[in-house]
């Protein structure tokens, strides 16, 4: 009986060290949102998607996070590849500010400022 209970508690220590370490090397974009005088921007839409005619139909977004109180939102669990990115709050977007990121580096906290006017 002792050993059961003992299998059982390296096997749950084992599994949420497995899930911790998917976790912290998972690909992740962390997006900062400004206007055009540099102020962060809170409540701002940020959506990604694989290719450009998704981006242009706004169909099949591949993920959508709305800003927070610092002007930031971030995404986990990406494929390392570069994504078109559409960003608005209200009448403020980033159509014809690069819309697309550089590819993300795999396993790494990728790292944006975009800016809405």
């Amino acid at each position: 009986m002792k050993r059961n209970i003992a299998f059982i508690l390296v096997v749950m220590v084992l599994a949420t060290v497995s899930t911790a370490s998917a976790q912290i090397l998972n690909t992740k974009l962390q997006v900062t949102v400004r206007n055009d005088l540099g102020t962060i921007v809170e409540g701002a839409t940020v959506t990604l998607f694989k290719t450009m005619d998704d981006y242009e139909s706004e169909t099949n977004p591949v993920k959508s996070a709305v800003t927070d109180d610092k002007g930031r939102v971030l995404f986990y669990e990406l494929e390392p590849r570069a994504y078109y990115m559409l960003v608005r709050k209200g009448e403020l977007n980033n159509i014809g500010r690069g819309e697309q990121t550089s590819k993300l580096v795999e396993k790494k906290k990728n790292m944006l400022n975009v800016v809405i006017e």
